[in-house]
């Protein structure tokens, strides 16, 4: 294979303007974590008293030490929960991500209770759900740390409601399909939260601190005129002991901890799995600090992505397919820690050939059982008499074809501009990836907010002219709204807010991302669950 030769220039005064604007970026997108972090943290006080661990100290116990855990969605429901970032506190009041528990590869949804008690904040049903989605086509056993206080009554809304069923429908898929669901009930577990307990196969509940039932006692009184104490109602002396609701009877959150730990240990869930081959690999030849130049911050400006893929590949090295056709549209084969991967990426728009060659390669990928990488980095595909007449939108349906319909597990990272229809034919979120991250530079949008305004300008103007006067001041008010509109929509902070990613990640962290996901599809491949008619049901 060969080697990329590197033309970037880290002195220059353009990479140190991009480095700059990135490093600028990646710390906002670290502001807003650590906001979250420390809003939890909060209550630290309130938790010590009641004998109880934060939610981040349940999970550092659950993880296994020194072992590399991937966050999903830290910024989920930016600005949703209040539209001044500056006081937005992401998460969706969950924190999530792929880690190990006692040897074993596990899909962790945490209530973060941290925060207004665990109820669900914004994106907060939707982020539970890409969280199932996630564990159920990569094959991974659920582990849930629950103390939640539910739906926000104050706040209630009909749809969250309605679609929040998916929740619990997704919980018996999970079991069904043969992936075990491990429940520590830490704390509430209250009303239609109750089934997040009950449909999971394997129940911890903590003494004087669990808490399940359909109705609280405040509800109890006011639809019955029942009166009964939370833990006549629900605590987890009565469900391990009467109903059969728990399995475990846990002291305190550690022993808990410690409980989960030894269920996954004991079930045995490697098995059946061959062992991973070792694989001989070089690091990339040149520094991983380099990505932190390499994109503008304009999206207009070109950049060669062949030097991005240098600081991603095994020695970088890459084996170019079609290089002298199309070569706006870059694919080939690469290595990462010795795992193959098939790249797609782009040196500008997408054209006939460009998109003729993808589906090629796309194909072969599939053929020889190679996943996909997406790097996204495109205004879309080209346009103009010429191109139609030539079969863009056939060939780039072609394209589209091919990305919808792969075999093979698909990861997309936005590294630069996302528009249009390339976004759909580079593996947007719309064709539903296996992964998707984005860089924090990243632009995503149906077209550039200049082009939307000039587009809508020419068409008011047009108007206007048939009217018999034209309002240049007016016009020129509506380019800047449109433009303003644009703009606040197409950055990170918008898209990984509404879950139109799987996070931010920082460019340097690119390479350890992408094994860790190559690695998880790859065991996923490799998996033979027990799938059952049924999901696991309580005694």
């Amino acid at each position: 294979m060969a080697i990329i030769e590197s033309t970037v220039s880290p002195g220059s005064e353009a990479f140190e303007a991009n480095r700059s604007g990135m490093l600028a970026l990646i710390e906002r997108v670290r502001t807003f974590e650590r906001r979250s972090i420390a809003t939890s943290g909060k209550s630290r006080e309130r938790f010590e008293k009641r004998g109880q661990l934060l939610p981040r100290e349940r999970l550092s116990l659950l993880l296994d030490p020194g072992t590399p855990f991937l966050e999903i969605s830290s910024l989920a429901g930016l600005g949703l929960d209040n539209p001044d970032l500056e006081k937005s506190v992401p998460g969706g009041g969950v924190i999530a991500g792929i880690g190990w528990v006692s040897g074993i590869r596990v899909m962790v949804n945490a209530s973060d209770s941290g925060i207004d008690a665990g109820a669900l904040q914004p994106m907060g049903i939707p982020k539970q759900m890409r969280i199932h989605e996630l564990a159920l086509e990569n094959k991974l056993p659920l582990v849930q740390l629950v103390e939640s206080a539910g739906a926000n009554l104050m706040t209630y809304k009909v749809e969250e409601f309605i679609i929040g069923g998916g929740l619990f429908r997704n919980l018996a898929r999970i079991s069904a399909a043969g992936l075990p669901v491990l429940t520590v009930t830490h704390g509430s577990s209250t009303a239609g939260g109750a089934y997040q307990t009950g449909l999971s196969d394997y129940i911890v509940m903590v003494r004087d601190r669990s808490r399940a039932f359909l109705a609280g006692p405040p509800l109890l009184k006011a639809a019955t005129g029942e009166i009964a104490t939370e833990e006549e109602l629900g605590g987890a002396v009565m469900h391990t002991s009467i109903s059969g609701l728990g399995d475990y009877l846990a002291e305190d959150d550690r022993d808990a901890i410690r409980i989960a730990r030894e269920i996954l240990a004991n079930i045995d869930w490697n098995r059946d799995m061959p062992a991973a081959p070792v694989r001989n690999f070089k690091p990339p030849r040149y520094d991983a600090e380099e990505l932190l130049g390499i994109m503008p911050m304009d999206h207009k400006r070109p950049v060669d992505m062949k030097q991005v893929i240098a600081r991603i590949a095994d020695d970088s090295e890459f084996l170019e397919f079609g290089e002298n056709y199309g070569s706006a549209t870059v694919v080939g084969h690469i290595k990462i820690e010795g795992m193959p991967l098939g790249v797609v990426t782009n040196n500008g728009p997408i054209d006939v050939a460009g998109a003729t060659k993808a589906t090629h390669f796309i194909q072969a990928c599939c053929q020889s059982k190679t996943p996909l990488l997406y790097l996204n980095n495109t205004t879309g595909f080209m346009v103009g008499k010429d191109y139609e007449e030539a079969g863009m939108i056939k060939h780039g349906s072609k394209m589209i074809q091919a990305v919808t319909n792969a075999t093979v597990p698909q990861i997309t990272i936005y590294c630069g501009a996302s528009f249009g229809a390339g976004n759909y034919g580079m593996c947007g979120r719309g064709f539903h990836p296996r992964f998707c991250f984005s860089w924090p530079n990243a632009k995503t949008a149906v077209m550039g907010g200049e082009q939307a305004a000039k587009t809508m300008s020419i068409v008011t103007e047009a108007a206007m002219k048939r009217k018999g006067e034209v309002d240049h001041a007016k016009l020129e008010a509506m380019e800047k709204r449109i433009v303003d509109h644009f703009d606040s929509q197409m950055s990170v902070f918008t898209t990984s807010a509404r879950l139109l990613d799987d996070g931010v990640i920082d460019p340097r962290d690119t390479r350890e991302v992408l094994a860790k996901v190559l690695s998880i599809c790859r065991d996923a491949e490799l998996r033979e669950p027990q799938k059952m008619q049924f999901s696991v049901a309580r005694p």
